[in-house]
């Protein structure tokens, strides 16, 4: 069962978990926000689901052996409905994760009440509450994350949009003119993520060249060398990315637009030609936006995390029974 959205104890730290495909990781957070603990271990990702929350319980006991926290926060990959706990959907990155109870499952194995969302709604969070503390408490916020997939998060007036299944901000899956005819991993063809992830734009690299290529950063350094194909694949994904957020800055009207992930960490290469691609969809009212990276750091999804304890429905031990 769930409670209503309230905060956690006053003075109590809280457990923020982020799992990803690869990695878990976990920290303890102090009620200043200060990260009191961290620790992380390998997603048990080819394991199953019980695996994944069993290692989820585990790295929770690590940054709180002592049982300091009141509630524990987790971002997970994977559509996230926080109302009622579950992943409606995910890819095969962890394997048997759609229909994983997640919030009810790991609060039943850390005895923790556990709010939990996609990871970059979480991440997001701390974006949007920095609008709030700008001055801007009604502030809207349009959020992604590009890396091995292109994820998102909308917020508007000051509320984060989780929509029908929790499947809200998934940007990677709106339709893209440089994607055309590409199969996406959703099924559909023609997305964003096909052109704009890294191994979106590696994948097209390769179609320009008919030479594999094994990651993101090989393009990259090509590119530097003036690799003519390398640039070219750079910047049309850049540019896909930039006109999807330009035409939906348009619909949205946000106040800060912001782009993480590791893909824009490649460099002012990509960097511009999201920009310009960016500008050139935006109507006069917008013309002063430009997209901005994150203001946290590595620890931005376990400090997200955390926050969602004082937002989101908290999904308690024993409702599995």
């Amino acid at each position: 069962m769930t409670s209503p959205a309230r905060t956690a104890p006053a003075g109590r730290p809280v457990v923020g978990l982020d799992l990803g495909g690869t990695k878990i990781a976990a920290a303890l957070i102090g009620a200043d926000g200060t990260v009191l603990a961290r620790h992380s271990r390998p997603t048990p990702a080819r394991d199953g689901a019980t695996a994944v929350l069993d290692a989820l319980a585990a790295a929770a006991a690590e940054v709180d052996p002592g049982r300091s926290a009141a509630v524990l926060g987790i971002a997970a990959a994977g559509v996230i409905d926080p109302r009622t706990g579950m992943v409606t959907s995910a890819t095969d990155s962890i394997r048997g994760w759609a229909g994983t109870a997640l919030g009810a499952g790991l609060a039943d194995r850390t005895g923790y009440p556990v709010a939990c969302d996609n990871d970059v709604r979480a991440t997001a969070g701390p974006e949007l509450a920095a609008l709030g503390a700008d001055g801007r408490e009604h502030g809207s916020l349009l959020f992604a994350a590009i890396g091995t997939g292109v994820g998102g998060a909308i917020a508007v007036d000051g509320r984060m949009l989780h929509g029908a299944s929790g499947i809200a901000g998934h940007l990677g899956h709106l339709p893209s003119p440089e994607a055309a005819g590409l199969p996406c991993t959703c099924g559909a063809t023609g997305h964003l993520e096909v052109i704009a992830s890294g191994p979106g734009i590696a994948a097209h690299y390769e179609r320009l060249t008919g030479a594999p290529v094994d990651r993101l950063e090989t393009v990259a350094v090509r590119a530097a060398r003036g690799d003519t194909d390398a640039v070219s694949a750079i910047t049309t994904g850049a540019a896909a990315a930039g006109h999807v957020l330009g035409g939906l800055a348009n619909a949205l009207g946000p106040d800060r637009v912001v782009v993480g992930g590791g893909v824009p960490r490649i460099g002012p290469l990509y960097e511009d030609a999201l920009r310009a691609a960016f500008a050139s969809e935006l109507m006069e009212p917008l013309r002063g936006l430009v997209p901005q990276a994150p203001l946290l750091g590595h620890d931005a999804a376990v400090l997200g995390a955390a926050a969602l304890t004082t937002t989101l429905p908290l999904h308690h031990p024993g409702a599995l029974r």
